[in-house]
C-alpha cells in the first residue's frame, strides 16, 4: 500500500514538474527566434512566451466539463499527450502562424493538467499530509523551471528549433501517470459550481493573483536593473537561477515550516516580497541584488504552496474541480497582467527602480488582504 502511494505521489508530482515550462522556458530562445522571423513584429515573437498563459486561463474554466467527460487518468494522459505533441512539435515548424497555434495548444494542455497537479493531492491524501505535498509540488515546479530554462538555452545555442525538445520531458510523466494514477471520477456529475462556492474561495484566488503579480515584477525587470549597474550577463543569470533554487529549497521545507510556524506562515509571502523588493530598490550593488533576489525567492517558494494548501483543505476532495481551476487561472492571470499593471505605474512614478517601488505597494496591499481574510486558520490540528 505504501509503495502504491509513493507511485501515486510520483505520478502527480511529475505533472507539477512540467506546468511551469509552458511559456518561460522558451525565453532563452527568443533572441534566435526573433532573428529567424525578422519580418515579424517583436510583439508577435513575444507571443511565443505569453500566448500559452492566455489559453491556460481559458482552459481552466472548461476543466469542470472535461472532468464530466473523462476520468482522472484519461484526462491527465490526454493533456500530457497534447503537451508533448504541441510542445515538441514546434521543432518541426518553420512558420510563425503554425508555431503560435502550437503554443496555444500547449496552453490548452497545461490548462488540462495544472488543476490535477494540486487537486489530486487533496483528492487522494488527508489534510495532515497536504502541506508537505503542496510544498513538494511547488518545489518540483521550481525545479522544472530551472532545468527547462537552462536546457532550452543550451539547445537554442545549437539552433532555435532544438529548444522545443525540452517538452519531451512530458513522456516521463505519461509513463508514470499511465502506470500509477488510478482512473476514477473526480466528483459526481451532479455536483454544481455555484456562486457562493466561488465567493467562499476568494481569499485564496486573490492571494494567488497577488503573488504572481508580485513575483513577475522580478523576471521582467531584474536583468535590466543588473545591466544598468554593470553586472555581467552570466552573473545576472546565476542570480536569477539562484532565486529558483531558493524557492525550491523553501518548497522542500514547507511541510516542516507549516508544522512549526502554522499561524505565522500566512504573513511570510507578503512580508518577504516587501523586504525583497525594498532591498532591490534601496541597496545598490551585487550584495543587494543577491539578498533581494533570495528574499523574493523565499516569498514565492512559501506563498504558492501556502495558498494551495489552504485552498485544497478548504475545498476537500472536490478541490480539483472547484477551487484548483480558479487558483490555476489566477496564477497565470497574474503572470499575464503583471507587466501590464506595473509598467504604466512605473512610468508614472518616473524614479529610479520604480518597478520595485510599485511591487512594494502591491506587497502592502497583499499584507492587508492576508490580515483581513486569514484571521481564522484553515489548517487542521497537526
Amino acid at each position: 500500500m505504501k509503495q502504491d502511494m509513493r507511485g501515486l505521489t510520483s505520478a502527480i508530482l511529475s505533472i507539477s514538474l512540467l506546468t511551469v515550462m509552458a511559456g518561460a522556458a522558451m525565453a532563452p530562445a527568443l533572441g534566435a527566434i526573433k532573428e529567424h522571423f525578422s519580418q515579424c513584429t517583436p510583439m508577435t515573437v513575444q507571443l511565443i512566451v505569453s500566448l500559452p498563459a492566455l489559453f491556460i486561463i481559458l482552459t481552466t474554466f472548461a476543466f469542470r466539463p472535461l472532468c464530466r467527460l473523462m476520468r482522472t487518468r484519461t484526462l491527465a494522459l490526454a493533456g500530457l499527450t497534447l503537451y508533448v505533441v504541441a510542445g515538441a512539435g514546434a521543432f518541426f515548424v518553420d512558420d510563425i502562424a503554425l508555431l503560435l497555434v502550437l503554443r496555444a495548444l500547449l496552453g490548452v494542455s497545461v490548462g488540462m493538467i495544472m488543476p490535477l497537479s494540486t487537486g489530486l493531492l487533496s483528492f487522494y491524501f488527508p489534510p495532515a499530509e497536504q502541506s508537505r505535498l503542496m510544498g513538494l509540488s511547488a518545489a518540483m515546479n521550481q525545479m522544472g523551471g530551472v532545468v527547462a530554462t537552462l536546457l532550452a538555452g543550451v539547445l537554442a545555442a545549437v539552433e532555435w528549433h532544438y529548444a522545443f525538445l525540452v517538452y519531451l520531458a512530458g513522456l516521463l510523466a505519461i509513463v508514470l501517470v499511465a502506470a500509477k494514477l488510478p482512473n476514477e471520477w473526480l466528483a459526481s456529475t451532479g455536483s454544481r459550481l455555484e456562486l457562493k462556492t466561488l465567493v467562499r474561495f476568494h481569499p485564496s484566488v486573490t492571494a494567488m493573483l497577488l503573488i504572481m503579480l508580485l513575483f513577475f515584477v522580478y523576471p521582467t525587470n531584474f536583468a535590466l536593473t543588473a545591466h544598468g549597474q554593470g553586472v555581467p550577463m552570466l552573473t545576472t543569470t546565476l542570480i536569477m537561477v539562484g532565486l529558483d533554487v531558493v524557492a525550491f529549497v523553501v518548497g522542500l521545507l514547507f511541510g516542516w515550516l507549516m508544522h512549526h510556524l502554522r499561524r505565522q506562515m500566512k504573513y511570510v509571502a507578503p512580508l518577504f516580497f516587501l523586504a525583497g523588493y525594498a532591498v532591490l530598490a534601496f541597496v545598490p550593488g551585487l550584495a543587494g541584488m543577491i539578498v533581494g533576489s533570495a528574499l523574493v525567492g523565499m516569498a514565492n517558494g512559501a506563498g504558492v504552496p501556502y495558498v494551495n494548501t489552504i485552498a485544497s483543505i478548504k475545498g476537500g476532495k472536490d478541490a480539483a474541480i472547484t477551487v484548483m481551476p480558479l487558483i490555476s487561472a489566477a496564477l497565470y492571470l497574474g503572470q499575464f497582467l503583471s507587466p501590464l499593471i506595473v509598467e504604466p505605474l512605473s512610468r508614472a512614478l518616473a524614479v529610479e527602480n520604480a518597478p520595485y517601488l510599485v511591487a512594494m505597494c502591491i506587497a502592502v496591499l497583499f499584507l492587508v488582504q492576508v490580515f483581513l481574510t486569514r484571521r481564522h486558520h484553515a489548517l487542521p490540528p497537526a
